[in-house]
């Protein structure tokens, strides 16, 4: 059997959602047409029928990848921070990581101490960091800087992970 590597089918499960659509639309095209009452129905390329097996193969061929990715997944590791993970807990931890980076730059980009209003000439509110706003932007550019390893870790892996499964029909 014909084999892609994981990245490819990664790829490959975007490539078959867009195909897909593009085959509903196709269905709405030969499922109706206009026409003289009377007249004679005017001869399609396709019939809804085949558009229909169409459909029902590459939702197939999306099932048995979605099954085979989800597998590989799960039974490979990467190593990252002396830490053996299974690709699935990995990408969730890149995630995690980049919305630590997030969060954390945005302190990081807080004011010290600023006010944002008064209540009458003589009271001042103050809204005070209880925190140093540079220790969290530097914690933030850390967090992405570990967000953007372990990624690279990642597509890597799945270069180099090969699944059986024959794409020849998409690629």
């Amino acid at each position: 059997m014909a084999k892609i590597t994981l990245a490819e089918a990664v790829k490959l499960k975007s490539i078959l959602n867009k195909r897909v659509h593009e085959i509903e639309e196709e269905m709405d095209r030969v499922a109706f047409v206009e026409m003289e009452k009377g007249g004679k129905k005017p001869k399609l390329p396709r019939t809804l029928k085949e558009v229909e097996l169409d459909l029902d193969a590459i939702r197939k061929d999306m099932r048995i990848l979605d099954r085979l990715v989800y597998a590989a997944n799960i039974e490979n590791t990467v190593i990252f921070n002396d830490e053996e993970l299974p690709i699935v807990e990995a990408i969730e931890l890149a995630t995690q990581l980049r919305a630590k980076a997030r969060k954390y730059k945005e302190y990081g980009a807080a004011q010290k101490e600023e006010f944002p209003y008064t209540y009458g000439e003589n009271i001042s509110i103050v809204k005070v960091a209880l925190f140093e706003p540079e220790e969290y932007r530097v914690k933030g550019l850390e967090a992405e800087r570990h967000a953007n390893k372990l990624s690279n870790l990642i597509n890597a892996k799945n270069y180099s992970i090969e699944l059986d499964f024959d794409a020849d029909n998409y690629f």
